[in-house]
């Protein structure tokens, strides 16, 4: 018993991988990795399930990867289980959806099949009205130093209702974070402020294509 891995600490080894870009494929093509995927979606702990969502999430950014998606056993109806499960936490069941739809959506290029706007209909009852459409926030941290930061950091941004998903660029103190449509940025900054010990900024994009920094909330 002592032999066998980690269900956690294996799939957010997983997460951490699909979360470059550059891994995506090798992870699609891999025997084992995918299938992995779609049994931790059964698993009882919801953390494993959540990192499984988030892993097929990345997997599902690359175009290329979706057509196998779709096609892999079990894993569409593995997502409309954790959607439509009682005992799911909200934000995963809004995960498990929209990963669900972007797989529907994706195939064939025309009118989607009944059971697919069915289901598209089911998932927008779970994540309510004003769940319409996630957004994607880059966030630049000051004090975003090294792994103990970044689990102070996590811990902050689940404790904030919307957030979907996060991915960290360590190396340019950057975090990419999913949230709701009607969740603000400055909710997240002043998430990441109440560590005292880091302080966001919004990165947005100006007309000339240069980088521009708005807010800042530190914890000082």
């Amino acid at each position: 018993m002592s032999g066998e891995p980690d269900p956690l600490l294996v799939v957010n080894q997983l997460r951490d991988l699909a979360a470059d870009p550059l891994n995506r494929r090798a992870i699609i093509q891999d025997q084992g990795c995918l299938p992995g995927l779609i049994l931790f979606l059964g698993n009882a702990n919801p953390q494993v399930v959540y990192s499984a969502l988030l892993a097929i999430r990345y997997l599902a950014e690359c175009r290329a990867n979706r057509e196998k998606l779709r096609g892999a056993l079990g894993l569409l109806r593995s997502l409309q289980s954790v959607a439509h499960k009682s005992t799911t936490p909200g934000e995963t069941k809004l995960l498990a959806s929209e990963v669900y739809e972007l797989l529907q959506a994706s195939g064939g290029g025309g009118s989607e099949p009944a059971d697919a706007v069915s289901s598209r209909r089911k998932a927008q009852f779970f994540m309510g009205a004003s769940n319409k459409r996630a957004k994607t926030v880059v966030l630049h941290i000051h004090g975003l130093d090294d792994y103990g930061r970044r689990s102070q950091c996590e811990e902050a941004l689940l404790k904030v209702r919307g957030v979907i998903s996060f991915t960290f660029q360590m190396s340019l103190k950057r975090c990419v974070v999913r949230i709701r449509s009607d969740l603000k940025a400055e909710a997240l900054a002043s998430a990441i402020a109440s560590t005292q010990v880091m302080a966001a900024q919004q990165v947005l994009r100006a007309e000339g294509g240069e980088e521009v920094r708005t807010f800042e909330f530190s914890g000082g």
